[in-house]
């Protein structure tokens, strides 16, 4: 039996990296992102078969199951019919949230296993949990710090063009369509990673016990942040508002980031050093 949590780390960020191509293809339609996500999805298929069996051949009994092979069998299965109904269907969103739901799952069960020991000797295996949890939301945040950027600068060129105050630092930037264009990516990139970030935050909370930590101040900025940026998603994506009312709302919803590194000063867990 496989004891050590590498390839369970490699597991869920390929899982991870999965969704993100999915979750890209549902926001702005990308044959070639949706051919890409669901490769990867479908290669954790297969390491999530190839363990799955090899597991059944090593039962004495084919009735006895533990916990936590009942709930990697409810993940493999949750995997099995996305792929299935995503190339009957092609229904991107189900396919993410489905597999949103069977990526918790997965990673509850991994990191719940008491027989598997963590990469790193000096670890215990909750704190590679974390150290994942950190990695995505972290990935997030410089991601919307790139949508920031963009939104400023889409902003400043449009006041620039409107006032036909033409400046040799207006003709280095790019243009207002493309502006709007990287910082919409962006944002389609941070929104899942901090999706998958705080679903991963959710199961280390379960671990440890203390459901006290779903109200502390920091995971609740956190739906927040989250929330301003599907929101801007969906104005972008079903109101088709104006590009310079996008970039107002991208650059509110990331001082509400900032304030969410400030909220670490009162978070029972986040807090710095």
């Amino acid at each position: 039996m496989i004891t050590k949590s590498w390839l369970y780390d490699a597991i869920i960020y390929i899982y991870a990296l999965s969704l993100l191509f999915y979750f890209a293809d549902f926001a702005s339609p990308n044959r070639e992102a949706k051919r890409i996500g669901t490769g990867l999805l479908s290669f954790v298929w297969g390491l999530q078969t190839v363990y799955l069996v090899y597991n059944l051949m090593s039962h004495k009994s084919l009735f006895a199951f533990s916990v936590f092979e009942t709930l990697f069998m409810l993940s493999w299965v949750l995997v099995t019919a996305s792929l299935i109904i995503n190339r009957i269907f092609r229904i991107e969103l189900f396919v993410f949230l489905v597999n949103l739901i069977g990526f918790s799952v997965l990673a509850l069960n991994f990191f719940s296993n008491p027989g598997v020991s963590p990469t790193l000797g000096s670890w215990k295996i909750n704190d590679e949990l974390l150290f994942i949890h950190i990695s995505l939301a972290i990935c997030s945040y410089a991601a919307f710090a790139v949508a920031a950027v963009f939104s400023g600068m889409h902003l400043y060129l449009h006041r620039r063009l409107k006032g036909k105050k033409w400046t040799s630092s207006v003709k280095r930037l790019p243009s207002l369509e493309k502006t709007d264009r990287y910082a919409y990516v962006s944002v389609i990139v941070g929104a899942p990673l901090l999706m998958l970030g705080l679903a991963l935050g959710v199961v280390w909370i379960v671990l440890e016990g203390d459901y006290r930590l779903l109200f502390d101040p920091k995971v609740i900025n956190s739906w927040v942040v989250l929330a301003a940026y599907l929101f801007y998603l969906f104005q972008r994506l079903a109101l088709q508002t104006p590009g310079n009312k996008l970039a107002k709302w991208n650059l509110a919803a990331f001082v509400i980031v900032l304030i969410n590194f400030a909220v670490s000063n009162v978070s029972q867990f986040h807090r710095w050093g």
